[in-house]
């Protein structure tokens, strides 16, 4: 029978370890108790063993461990120019911060000839360690052991990470090199990618999540990166597909090469998987650090602030030669961009991928912001599908973790044509007004020189809103350009002239003049201010600052359904 807690030994009560065999023990009520002999204790089979000669053979141990790999395997490797998982994560991590976990652990998968091949850690090396000072949680898949594909123990520890990782609010950051699930364990592989999902559906918008493809990424791995915020490629070295080209090839005839199915250019410019490429693993690596330094460690938490080397009050006398104020001719959306942030330091996202639209992350007076804008040098800046999907991304990702939005408007519509319209502009299109009317973050709208149609509205005007609307004196707002309203509104005036190619001319003037500036929006309150374009950075300073404690309130609900 269990004796109750008073009647133990104050020194057992209290965690200290019992007394030695036989020796009494005298309790607080001056009852003296005998002890209870300890078992026979074994002797080690080597009469030389200590403490220190344990630690000595730990060390044995984990040298071998970390260093649990085929020769031939890791030859062919290196032979690719490919660094290993170890010194991926030493480059990743500040020197010396790489904490591991279960370095010891083996796969219990039997058949197939597994039970005779059990390396240490079964392929995976995962741990927490810091970047520029702060916790990230990794994992890093070796390719030189069983390819590094996934089984149920490699899984394990993956989980086991990501779940460290959402607890504790610090990123997650996976080292992609592998070749999907392990088929000789069948079933329990397939159960580990599901688990890994899971945990990526269950993190998003809480913690940053990170994927950074560095070799194959095949078959249920691809999922995971694709559930991921961000997907870095190296060039000529990473894949990304669901079905490798020799099953393309047995099933379809189809004849393609594992770059062109799914290489860094296949998924950085047309399918935006990836959102940035570097030319080797170091840059990638050198990257995802930069990235990190634009995102909080959680949804929980502000971005890190930086002591602003830049002045706040500094003018931007570039933008009056910047942007034209003539309505179809080019620039680029990113020179603005250049001069308004601090120190002209961004960082674009999906720079190759719907380039109609810039996304890109930076900083006004030391604070993070995500700016959107679009870009006139392709496409005139209309939007399309592509712009729209990857826009909306963007302001989702700048919502869930408490970064204000900059838009920089210089819209003509979305673009025309049968091609996206038969592709799903209208539902597709509805993403980006989505993303903004959900977003509660603190949101400007400056618009730089035109906004048309149901594109002005979409791009965050006041009527979805934003908080602030801000318009250069040289913009034009309205359903659409002179040039089609004059059609519309005053075609058989035209067709009626004596002279129709004069008097359209005249129309169209007329039609600029009455609604094509931005103070019929300011007298309706539609813009909160039109200012020059010189004072634009000082006038978002101060905009931002105000901002800057926003308290943004959505319904009680689930979820909501956005239309993808």
């Amino acid at each position: 029978m269990t004796l109750p807690a008073q009647s133990y030994p104050a020194d057992i009560q209290a965690g200290r370890r019992s007394p030695a065999p036989d020796h009494p023990v005298r309790h607080g009520s001056g009852r003296t108790l005998k002890a209870v002999p300890a078992p026979p204790y074994a002797p080690p089979k080597n009469p030389k063993r200590s403490l220190r000669g344990c630690v000595e053979h730990l060390a044995t141990q984990r040298r071998l461990a970390e260093t649990d790999v085929e020769q031939r395997a890791d030859e062919r490797h290196r032979a690719r120019g490919k660094l290993t998982a170890r010194e991926r994560i030493d480059l990743l991590l500040d020197a010396g911060s790489f904490v591991e976990l279960n370095l010891f652990v083996r796969h219990r998968a039997t058949g197939f000839g597994m039970e005779r091949l059990r390396p240490s850690g079964d392929g995976v090396i995962s741990g927490w360690g810091t970047i520029d000072g702060r916790t990230v949680f990794v994992y890093a898949h070796d390719a030189r052991v069983f390819g590094g594909a996934l089984g149920e123990t490699f899984a394990e520890k993956i989980h086991h990470v990501m779940d460290l990782a959402e607890s504790m609010g610090a990123p997650i950051i996976g080292l992609n090199d592998g070749g999907g699930a392990r088929i000789q364990e069948g079933v329990t592989a397939l159960a580990g990618f599901g688990g890994v999902f899971r945990r990526n559906v269950r993190a998003s918008g809480v913690i940053p999540q990170i994927s950074l493809i560095q070799g194959a990424c095949a078959g249920g791995a691809a999922y995971s990166p694709a559930l991921t915020d961000y997907v870095f490629m190296v060039k000529d070295t990473a894949n990304i597909y669901i079905t490798g080209p020799d099953v393309v090839r047995a099933v379809t005839g189809e004849e393609i090469t594992h770059e062109e199915l799914g290489g860094s250019r296949t998924h950085t410019e047309r399918t935006g998987v990836a959102a940035f490429v570097a030319d080797d693993e170091e840059s990638a690596i050198s990257d995802v650090r930069y990235l990190l330094s634009f995102l909080p460690s959680n949804n929980k938490e502000m971005p890190p602030v930086f002591a602003a080397g830049d002045d706040p009050e500094r003018g931007c006398e570039e933008l009056l030669d910047i942007v034209p104020a003539e309505e179809r001719t080019p620039y680029d959306m990113r020179a603005v961009i250049e001069v308004i942030v601090d120190d002209g330091d961004f960082l674009e996202v999906h720079e190759a991928w719907a380039r109609n639209i810039v996304c890109a992350f930076g900083r006004i007076d030391g604070h993070v912001v995500g700016v959107v804008g679009n870009q006139p040098s392709v496409l005139a800046g209309a939007l399309d599908i592509d712009a729209s999907e990857k826009a909306a991304r963007f302001v989702r990702t700048c919502d869930a973790f408490n970064i204000p939005i900059i838009t920089l408007v210089d819209v003509p519509g979305f673009l025309p044509g049968t091609q996206q319209e038969h592709s799903g502009i209208v539902r597709r299109g509805a993403k980006l007004l989505y993303a903004y009317c959900e977003a509660t973050v603190p949101r400007i709208q400056v618009i730089v020189r035109k906004a048309f149609g149901g594109a002005y509205i979409v791009m965050d005007s006041k009527s979805i809103g934003s908080d602030l609307s801000l318009a250069w004196p040289s913009n034009q707002i309205a359903v659409m350009g002179a040039d089609g309203a004059a059609d519309i509104i005053f075609r058989r005036e035209i067709a009626a002239a004596n002279d129709p190619s004069r008097r359209r001319a005249e129309l169209v003037e007329d039609y600029s003049q009455a609604l094509l500036n931005p103070y019929v929006a300011a007298e309706r309150g539609l813009v909160d201010d039109v200012i020059d374009p010189v004072d634009t950075r000082r006038v978002l300073v101060k905009a931002l600052a105000m901002l800057r404690n926003k308290r943004g309130e959505s319904p009680t609900r689930k979820h909501g359904n956005i239309p993808l």
